[in-house]
């Protein structure tokens, strides 16, 4: 079974990023990204109605991160400390060592590798110091890019998933995208 520690918080470094803990001076930010309509068009939940909504999503973030129950990294131009989104592993499934990863990044920051170099720090941390096993992704089908994010990084689609997830008045369908631990 997966042990899992994130104290001290692992904050990680690519070429262009700093991935590090969200807190309460990135609630601006977090509410745009939680409220903006290209941001959330494919994440199918209601958007955030509140800065205060936005800073009692990220206490509950740093709640789960403290209990060792998921992790959520801001994902931060170095040099720069505004967040522009953030990447998780959340739904921790631990006796069989795999997690769900999500993730989000501002439309103005879209088509430039951002979320690819973040994925790779997070995937090279998921599986060689967290241990897991498999990473797992649920998307939107209509979600092309984020498909293609995926797809480009080696995830396979599991499934599908024909109107399994009930939101806004209609069902929807889903598609499980995965990719297990590369041999080394």
């Amino acid at each position: 079974m997966l042990e899992l520690n994130f104290n001290p918080f692992p904050t990680l470094t690519t070429d262009r990023l700093v991935l590090r803990q969200l807190d309460k001076t990135d609630a601006d930010e977090m509410f745009f990204l939680r409220s903006n309509e290209r941001v959330m068009k494919y994440l199918d939940r209601a958007p955030a109605q509140s800065v205060d909504e936005a800073v009692a999503f990220i206490q509950m973030i740093n709640t789960a991160i403290a209990n060792n129950e998921s992790i959520n990294w801001a994902i931060t131009l170095k040099g720069e400390p505004k967040i522009i989104g953030d990447i998780c592993f959340w739904r921790m499934d631990s006796p069989n060592y795999r997690a769900e990863i999500g993730y989000r990044l501002h439309p103005a920051h879209h088509g430039k590798g951002i979320m690819n170099e973040a994925l790779h720090s997070v995937l090279d941390y998921g599986f060689n110091v967290m241990n897991l096993h498999s990473v797992e992704a649920n998307t939107n089908p209509g979600n092309k890019e984020s498909i293609r994010l995926l797809e480009r990084n080696g995830f396979i689609r599991e499934g599908y998933f024909k109107e399994n997830y009930f939101y806004n008045g209609k069902f929807l369908d889903s598609a499980v995208y995965s990719l297990v631990r590369p041999i080394p």
